[in-house]
């Protein structure tokens, strides 16, 4: 089974009555931390439950030391999604509103625990749930114990002082995620300093979907990441982006292209940022 899954709209509609699926709303808005938590009040997926990026997909900031979205304690996510019902063997389904990235989030961190089979992210998200013609719920959904029981994969990690170890050797592949003026230093509206991470490609997030918000259908996704690999190992791959999040986005893609599970630097540049001593870079 493919490790990076699509459903569809109509797809998601027949299997929600398969015992045992769990859905989650990932919904968040960076500058309004609240705007999910109020979303999911007003109507979601049936049966599905809430998974906020501060509270429940990240860990605690620590100013000057960490990126805006530290990952979460292994300890304490595998508690959150036990009490969201999944078990090791759950199908589970993901989705938000926009174009996929904070979905993306919670995949990686299923797959940093080894949860690697099963799961899905909503093609379109909401936008394509609506546009399917298909209803909402604002029913609470019932409470179900589920007895996952994974295991963080480290090697699916790059931190800050490895990766500022590796920069320049040829066989490094750095992507960012972010949007192009940013990956620039053009313009900076989130972290105090603009610019990327030296020896960086710029590989928008956005580029991995098409103008309906979908992701690109697998070739094109190939052909988009080989273009960046020009020829390298994906194997020497990483990938970064403000805070560890959109990031994701590009690995899920990354997978649904053929290729493997590369590695996250889940700080990003954020945390990058926080040491003056580390070397940045704008322009192209």
């Amino acid at each position: 089974m493919p490790l990076a899954q699509l459903i569809s709209p109509l797809a998601l509609d027949q299997k929600r009555q398969q015992p045992g699926l769990v859905i989650l709303d990932c919904r968040f808005a960076l500058e309004d931390p609240d705007y999910g938590q109020r979303c999911y009040a007003e109507g979601h997926l049936a049966g599905a439950h809430f998974a906020d990026l501060n509270r429940d997909l990240s860990g605690p900031v620590t100013k000057g030391v960490t990126g805006r979205h530290p990952l979460p304690d292994p300890a304490r996510l595998v508690e959150r999604l036990q009490a969201w019902g999944i078990d090791n063997d759950s199908d589970i389904v993901l989705y938000d509103d926009g174009p996929g990235a904070y979905a993306a989030r919670a995949w990686w961190l299923l797959a940093w625990l080894g949860k690697r089979e099963g799961v899905f992210i909503l093609d379109g998200g909401l936008k394509a749930w609506h546009g399917a013609g298909l209803p909402l719920s604002l029913d609470a959904p019932p409470h179900v114990q589920g007895h996952f029981s994974g295991q963080p994969d480290h090697s699916l990690l790059l931190d800050a002082e490895h990766l500022q170890r590796r920069l320049g050797q040829p066989e490094l592949t750095l992507l960012d995620a972010r949007a192009l003026p940013r990956f620039r230093g053009e313009v900076e509206p989130i972290d105090p300093v603009a610019g990327h991470i030296p020896g960086a490609q710029c590989a928008a997030f956005t580029d991995n979907l098409g103008s309906d918000g979908r992701f690109l259908p697998a070739p094109q996704l190939k052909q988009r990441f080989a273009e960046k690999l020009a020829g390298r190992s994906p194997e020497q791959l990483v990938a970064y982006c403000g805070s560890g999040v959109t990031a994701c986005h590009n690995l899920f893609a990354l997978c649904l292209a053929g290729y493997p599970l590369a590695r996250l630097y889940a700080g990003s540049w954020s945390e990058w940022i926080t040491d003056p001593a580390r070397a940045i870079a704008t322009g192209d």
